[in-house]
């Protein structure tokens, strides 16, 4: 019989996730933005003859394992891709489900979450919110108002989301500066401006995006944030329930190794005494 900890999981699982934890930690090269499409939940119930519902839950408790393992690695920021527009295409039946769990969880991350208080994290609901029953408004409100005056870390749960929508809401923001006088003509409208008018505005620029389920397109999340040069994106093969503390670890060491072997390659490191002796 395997032996478990007080949150159920194994020693080993524990043991390995501390150990990447301090050798990631250690390293210097930790992403200080992790972006998540959380894809796959759907499948993982049918492959499991599990309730869609099972599935979404399942989704959430894989979600807050990673999360956990990316603030104590260093990560400052992630954002999560809980709910797109796109979604509301789908059946009623699934969409007020999945209403309902976003409400559930939002109420859980704020009320009751280890993860919040541990690590100081502001909780900031990025998207179309007018789309948003009130029920679920209240909620998002409620973890807005009660993560406000954490800032340690931040959390931008995505829902309902649009990237396109984003950067269409972007641009009327930055004519509405021209109509109002703080910018006189459309040419003074550059990519910083847009940046000040982007729902995700306050966060770090994305390091490193991960989508699982074997789907290599990005879904409208984040796509003027990600096209920047320099970040990473990882396409898995797993289902987003399947994906794991001891698989993020694994991503973020190679993130480490990748942009050590970066500076290298431009030159942008700092020699050392014994470098300099050799000289």
């Amino acid at each position: 019989m395997t032996s478990t900890n007080s949150t159920g999981q194994p020693f080993y699982i524990n043991w390995l996730k501390n150990t990447f934890s301090r050798v990631i930690s250690s390293s210097g090269k930790v992403p200080k933005h992790v972006a998540f499409i959380m894809d796959g939940n759907r499948r993982f119930a049918k492959r499991n003859n599990m309730e869609v519902r099972e599935g979404h839950m399942a989704g959430f408790l894989s979600m807050n394992k990673v999360l956990e393992l990316c603030y104590e690695c260093g990560v400052t920021t992630a954002t999560v891709f809980a709910f797109s527009v796109e979604n509301f295409k789908r059946s009623a039946f699934e969409v007020n489900s999945l209403m309902e769990l976003a409400k559930d969880r939002i109420k859980q991350i704020t009320n009751h979450s280890d993860l919040a208080e541990k690590f100081g994290i502001r909780v900031v609901i990025v998207g179309d919110k007018s789309l948003l029953p009130d029920d679920v408004l209240q909620e998002v409100k409620r973890a807005e108002d009660a993560t406000r005056n954490n800032n340690k870390a931040l959390l931008n749960i995505c829902i309902p989301y649009s990237g396109r929508g984003e950067i269409l809401d972007a641009m009327k923001g930055a004519i509405s500066e021209i109509e109002d006088g703080s910018l006189e003509t459309p040419t003074e409208i550059d990519e910083d401006i847009l940046n000040q008018h982007m729902c995700s505005t306050g966060s770090q620029s994305v390091d490193l995006l991960i989508r699982t389920s074997k789907v290599s397109r990005l879904s409208d999340f984040l796509i003027w944030q990600v096209s920047k040069k320099g970040v990473v994106i990882e396409f898995l093969e797993c289902l987003w329930p399947e994906f794991g503390p001891v698989t993020m670890a694994w991503i973020l060491i190679k993130f480490a190794f990748r942009k050590t072997y970066e500076n290298l390659a431009d030159g942008d490191y700092e020699a050392t005494d014994e470098d300099r002796k050799m000289k």
